[in-house]
């Protein structure tokens, strides 16, 4: 059992002597198999190395050949460039010689004409005086009576002929402007349409107008005293009328009483709310009648500031002699462009003039001044140019100092002497309402005036905080007596002071 251990051991240590022997046989088999491929590797780096130097070495070669091709080219243009600008020095330096050379001529040529003037006046004026010697007369003597008589000899002659060419050519003149008026006005024929002072309403039965007029007639007062008309009820069947001299009174009173007959509701507030609606929708009406003018006379809408355009549809209530405004400007400045066309003015100019030129009118109720001045500064504000601005004075000179003035003018003139265009008594009938309206106004503590009853009476409405019972019996006085110092009249006038106080309280 022993030799078995003993073999056995001798066996096993020389089994691991092998196997030592074969493992350090392998490693060092391929340690040597890397140290091979290393220096390959290496070998491999180096040769690329070298190719690299090489590339890189041929390409510097290259670069530094180029950059002394390029520098030589350059100092070649170099050389053209110097070798141009030096002949161009030679070229200015002798064409300055020249002109010194000419100035110089030029100098000599001078003292030379100067010299010879000098002789010629010298030779002038020896030859005046042994002609004067000859002739007995100084030089001014002998030229006054050559012309005394050159002038007795054609005087005649000359007169006749100035009177033949100014007649033809007034008469000439006044063909062409007879001519070219007669076309403006056959190419422009508007409607002529006058209008009045009453506007009616119709009612769906009589049994409304006892409704409108109200217990005690508080209705009816109501409405006449927020909107300054009168409101005429008669035995006329299914219709009442409006009356008042101020267009705008009446389209309001119009349309609050037919939105409250088609309400049903009549009563003092409804009618206060309904009044205060019907001058919403009038104002809208009135910028929409603004910008229709606009488009009529194709002048862009947005050009023109908004408040204006509603000052100019403030026309379409307003009349001149009977003539509703705005209609008329619209005329005028149709008219007036047609006639630029024809002469070669500025047709801009002279439709947009023609349209504004009666713009005063829309709110020479509320302002001081006649309407030519106010539609000046309208204009001036709302920033058109002074030749705009213009036409509004323009057309009431008598000599207008521009040619556009003068056709402005010439067709304002043509619209209002259209047959049956205006109407004198219509005109003088309004004023004589605005005066005793603004004579009533005039006074400290009143608050509204409006003429009814065809201007035989005025209602005024004074402030309750200003003026007590007493002196609203004084105020009627003084109202009269100036109605009757200052203003002229048919008949006589009803002064009516009305003082309400109101008090509203909300229960909540």
């Amino acid at each position: 059992m022993q030799l078995i251990l003993i073999i056995g051991l001798v066996g096993l240590v020389i089994g691991v002597a092998i196997g030592y022997a074969i493992r350090i046989f392998l490693a060092q088999k391929k340690m040597a198999g890397a140290e091979n491929k290393i220096e390959k590797l290496l070998n491999e780096a180096k040769n690329k190395q070298q190719e690299l130097l090489l590339e890189a070495k041929e390409k510097s070669l290259k670069i530094v050949e180029e950059g002394k091709r390029e520098e030589t080219d350059r100092r070649r243009e170099l050389n053209d460039i110097q070798k141009r600008l030096e002949k161009r020095e030679e070229t200015f330096d002798q064409k300055l010689m020249e002109i010194e050379n000419r100035s110089a001529k030029f100098e000599e040529r001078e003292k030379r004409l100067d010299q010879t003037e000098a002789q010629v006046e010298v030779l002038k004026e020896e030859q005046k005086k042994k002609l004067e010697e000859v002739a007995g007369l100084t030089k001014a003597d002998a030229e006054a009576r050559l012309l005394k008589e050159v002038e007795e000899a054609s005087r005649e002659a000359l007169t006749s002929r100035l009177r033949k060419l100014e007649q033809v050519e007034v008469e000439e003149l006044e063909a062409v402007a007879r001519r070219k008026l007669s076309l403006a006005i056959q190419r422009f024929a508007s409607s002529v349409v006058a209008d009045t002072t009453t506007t009616s309403v119709e009612l769906p039965s009589d049994e409304m107008k006892g409704r409108i007029i109200g217990k005690e007639g508080r209705n009816i007062k109501s409405i006449e005293h927020q909107t300054g008309v009168e409101i005429i009820v008669d035995d006329t069947p299914g219709m009442i009328s409006i009356s008042g001299f101020s267009p705008i009174r009446r389209q309001v009173a119009k349309r609050a009483l037919e939105a409250l007959i088609a309400d049903g509701r009549i009563h003092p507030a409804r009618i206060e709310e309904t009044i205060a609606e019907a001058k919403k929708n009038l104002a809208v009406e009135l910028r929409k009648a603004g910008e229709e003018a606009l488009y009529t006379l194709g002048i862009p809408v947005s050009s023109i500031d908004p408040k204006l355009i509603s000052i100019l549809g403030r026309l379409k209530f307003r009349t001149s002699y009977g003539q509703n405004v705005l209609q008329h400007s619209i005329e005028v400045a149709t008219i007036s462009g047609m006639i630029a066309e024809e002469l070669g003015a500025d047709v801009f100019t002279c439709k947009k003039g023609g349209l504004f030129h009666d713009i005063g009118k829309a709110v020479d109720h509320d302002m001081q001044g006649a309407h030519p001045e106010i539609g000046y500064n309208i204009m001036k504000k709302f920033g058109f140019s002074e030749d705009l601005c213009y036409q509004s004075v323009a057309h009431h000179e008598d000599k207008p100092r521009t040619i556009e003035g003068v056709i402005v003018k010439a067709a304002d003139a043509i619209s209002g002497a259209r047959p049956g265009a205006r109407k004198n008594t219509l005109e003088q009938y309004v004023q004589r309402l605005e005066e005793l309206e603004k004579t009533a106004t005039s006074f400290d503590g009143v608050e509204k005036a409006y003429a009814i009853q065809a201007g035989r009476e005025i209602r005024v409405f004074v402030e309750p905080q200003k003026i007590d019972d007493y002196s609203a019996y004084q105020l009627a006085k003084s109202i009269a007596k100036k109605i009757e110092s200052e203003l002229q009249y048919p008949g006589e006038i009803k002064v009516t002071v009305i003082r309400e106080t109101r008090i509203v309280e909300y229960a909540r």
